[in-house]
């Protein structure tokens, strides 16, 4: 027998009694774009951090950087996730991890710290590389001005450097969009875990996976275009391309 196909499946009554099946998948939507924002603020404050840390004239910095980029970036993602939503909360006090398990939220706070920590060191690779491909003229120029180290990167070597790795930037939080799909694994009703119930439902499983690719490829192009016209507007002519 053939594959029939219904792509009247979205307008129908869910069996969760609270709406359609386009809403179920809605719902996921929702999910993947607020643990992914999240999970990005995350990695993008936090790779930040790291990268600054990883080009200070400081050995302790440079060690520590160096051990977060390790550890964070060695790991699969799936791994991490694992470890944050079963393991941890059995290394705190009994009360502690109680407590932590019994969260509703417990699988969006793992999911948007772990995706968050997870591409925080890539993010500290992209800074870092950014800052040491400025030339050593800008830091001799910010010391000869009088500025301590902070303004120095506050003023002079982050403003550069972002606009520098912006590109790369971009494909960190498109990945940072797409591994959100991973946190299904703990429980998380995110788009991919929506999309599997949807076709658990109605046994309609290429309508409900189709549906998914095209939301993600939306927001995946969306994000590409906003960057691309922020990258346009803050360029420095000489520094990144045309």
């Amino acid at each position: 027998m053939g594959y029939h196909w219904n792509w009247g499946i979205f307008w129908e009554l869910s069996p969760e009694g609270n709406g359609t099946y386009l809403d179920m998948l809605l719902q996921g939507l929702r999910m993947t774009l607020l643990t992914a924002a999240i999970a990005w603020a995350i990695a993008f404050v936090t790779g930040s951090a790291i990268g600054v840390l990883r080009t200070l004239p400081n050995r302790f910095g440079q060690w520590i950087a160096t051990a977060w980029i390790e550890l964070f970036r060695n790991m699969p993602l799936l791994v991490q996730l694992f470890l944050w939503y079963f393991v941890f909360p059995d290394l705190l006090p009994a009360s502690w991890g109680i407590w932590l398990k019994q969260l509703p939220s417990a699988a969006f706070l793992t999911s948007v710290i772990g995706i968050g920590f997870f591409m925080s060191a890539r993010v500290a690779v992209q800074v870092s590389s950014g800052i040491e491909a400025l030339p050593r003229g800008q830091r001799a120029a910010a010391t000869a001005l009088g500025l301590t180290t902070p303004q120095t990167y506050r003023y002079i070597l982050l403003p550069m450097a972002y606009r520098i790795i912006l590109p790369p930037l971009t494909s960190e939080m498109l990945n940072t969009i797409k591994n959100t799909s991973v946190a299904l694994t703990i429980g998380l009703a995110e788009l991919t875990a929506r999309a599997r119930a949807v076709q658990e439902f109605s046994f309609q499983v290429f309508e409900a996976f189709t549906a998914a690719t095209l939301a993600y490829l939306a927001i995946n192009l969306i994000a590409t275009l906003a960057a691309r016209w922020l990258e346009a507007r803050v360029r420095v002519p000489g520094y990144g391309r045309a």
